[in-house]
Order: C-alpha cells, then sequence, then structure tokens
C-alpha cells in the first residue's frame, strides 16, 4: 500500500497520540500546529513532505517521559519514532532522515541543522513557541511548574523572565528565509504584549 500524507497521518497518529504529553504546550495539537507550519515553510523551501511529516507529528512523543523520569525528550522522541516508523512501514530510506532532524530539533541543544528537513523541524517548531500561541504556552507552563508570572526579585525566575530568556530570541535562530518573515510579526505581537502587560502590572492605563 502507498504510504501517502492523508495515511500516514492517520497510521502515525494511531500509534504517536498516546506517547504525548497532557501538557497543553506540547501536547498532540502542538504536533499537528507543528506540522502544519512544516507544510508552509515546505511550499516554499523545499524538502520531502514525507520526512516533515513524520518529524512535526513525532518530534515530542518522549516529552512525558522527560517530564516523568528527566530523561532528554529529544533522544527519547528518536526512540519512539523509530520504533513507530518500523511498526507501520515508512520508507526505510528516510527514517534516517527522520531521527537526524528530531534528534537536532531542540532548542537547548544549540545543534546547528544541516539537512532542510531539519531546518523546517527547528523553524516550526520554533515559531509555535512565539506569537499569540506562545504567549498561552508560556504562561501554561509557567502554571504548571508554579513558576510566577512576573517577580519584582531578580531572584526569582518568572514566566516574563523566559521570554527575556529564550522566546524573544528565536526568531535569530530561525534557517529558513521563510521562518524569518513568519516571526517577524509573531516576535512584534510578543513584544507589545509585554510592554502592555508591564504596564498593567504598574497600574498604568
Amino acid at each position: 500500500m502507498a504510504l501517502n500524507n492523508d495515511i500516514l497521518m492517520k497510521l502515525i497518529r494511531r500509534e504517536a497520540e498516546k506517547y504525548y504529553s497532557s501538557d497543553p504546550g506540547h501536547d498532540w495539537l502542538h504536533a499537528e500546529r507543528v506540522y502544519r507550519m512544516c507544510m508552509k515553510i515546505f511550499e516554499k523551501e523545499g524538502g520531502d513532505p514525507q520526512v516533515l511529516l513524520a518529524t512535526a507529528l513525532l518530534h515530542d512523543a518522549g516529552v512525558q517521559h522527560e517530564l516523568e523520569y528527566g530523561v532528554d525528550h529529544s533522544e527519547k522522541s528518536v526512540e519512539i519514532a523509530g520504533e513507530i516508523l518500523s511498526r507501520i512501514g515508512f520508507p526505510r530510506g528516510k527514517v534516517r532522515m527522520v531521527l537526524d532532524a528530531i534528534r537536532v530539533h531542540r532548542f537547548r541543544k544549540g545543534i546547528k541543522a544541516v539537512s532542510i528537513e531539519s531546518k523546517i523541524l527547528q523553524d516550526a517548531d520554533r515559531l509555535d513557541a512565539i506569537g499569540a500561541v506562545g504567549v498561552a504556552r508560556a504562561f501554561s507552563r509557567g502554571g504548571r511548574t508554579g513558576t510566577p508570572m512576573y517577580s519584582q526579585q531578580k531572584s526569582v525566575s518568572s514566566t516574563v523572565d523566559h521570554f527575556h530568556e529564550k522566546l524573544l530570541k528565536l526568531k535569530d535562530t530561525l534557517n529558513t528565509e521563510t521562518a524569518r518573515r513568519i516571526a517577524s510579526e509573531r516576535h512584534a505581537f510578543m513584544e507589545t504584549f509585554l510592554s502592555r502587560f508591564l504596564k498593567e502590572v504598574e497600574g498604568k492605563e
């Protein structure tokens, strides 16, 4: 049976959705958003659409293991992805491309992507961390971890600090021109949001 993208989507979802975290920032909906963004970037930048579909839908399959056991979720996602792709009969010649892209996608690792598929996955995943969805994910993460929204004490880390430590830096780490264009508006939205947020914190109109 030929594995077109619609069939692949159904097969991977059936196998992978159960692995995904209940954390709203890294749930199955996040994987689907990353897939849609991968396809948008692919239209301009190229790459293999089957590889991009598999990398997008499987890239965070190991997050729940990280939350529970402290393992590196990108490495666990590689392990899970390899098992799933083998079970569903994914083209063997493309499996390594998928696993390599998943292995290097994580921002914290600081690994420079080489293949176009790896570059697109990195970009799509990072685009989902900024803009309106990025703001929602950041505060959702803060709620899950008990992190305060903001703090006036330098010794206390807050969600607002997370914007300055990571999210506002993401646009400068993107690989493709398409992603950089999309990031420009999303980055500006975050700056506007933070400006308004801090005004309200200070009691200004």
